[in-house]
């Protein structure tokens, strides 16, 4: 099943987010759920030339990796039949077009073992966007220092790399307290430790 094609079948759609998304994302939606989707792993590997960095200094925003040992947490929203169209349009310019992402669609776990109201004999479908490394502006893999050291000095059209950085982080501590999220947290650790930086506005 093409992502898109299960609009066809179902009133309302679940949108998984694992960057932004999961503290700002600004489309109506009718509820949320904090979960996980296994099989990948959450990476700061995407080039952000807009919102986070620009062309000459292009940000690190995150993407996820294909690794079938690992899960990546983040939030899910049920946009209602009314405001899919509306809800969709805009995440495909802020995620595809602005951002170089593609549409997916995974199984979706909620963290408290399952969505209210969702049969438990159904599985939960999410819509997700992940940046592959065909993306121009795809960064890739790299010491955990050199990336701190990029987001650190990165500020694009919604603000600074780090804020980005440290929202996330933030995210993860506050809403997923006994996950540990080694790349995040190493990247925050090195990038808090270096003087140039630049708190969140």
């Amino acid at each position: 099943m093409k992502p898109k094609d299960i609009i066809k079948e179902k009133g309302s759609i679940w949108i998984f987010g694992y960057g932004s998304l999961v503290w700002k994302p600004d489309f109506k939606y009718k509820r949320s759920q904090i979960g996980f989707i296994e099989g990948y792993k959450r990476r700061f590997w995407h080039g952000d030339d807009f919102y986070r960095g620009d062309k000459e200094k292009p940000g690190r925003v995150v993407t996820l990796v294909p690794d079938h040992e690992a899960c990546t947490w983040g939030v899910a929203y049920e946009v209602a039949d009314s405001q899919v169209e509306e809800s969709l349009q805009y995440l495909d310019t802020r995620e595809t077009v602005g951002g170089g992402y593609v549409l997916e669609l995974c199984e979706f776990t909620a963290r408290e073992g399952k969505v209210q109201q969702q049969p438990t004999n159904d599985k939960l479908l999410a819509l997700v966007y992940i940046a592959t490394s065909d993306n121009p502006i795809y960064l890739g893999p790299a010491p955990d220092s050199e990336i701190a050291a990029q987001i650190v000095v990165c500020r694009g059209s919604v603000g600074l790399n780090m804020e980005y950085l440290l929202r996330l982080a933030q995210f993860m501590r506050c809403c997923c307290p006994d996950v540990d999220d080694e790349h995040l947290f190493s990247i925050e650790t090195a990038a808090l430790k270096m003087p140039q930086r630049t708190a969140p506005e």
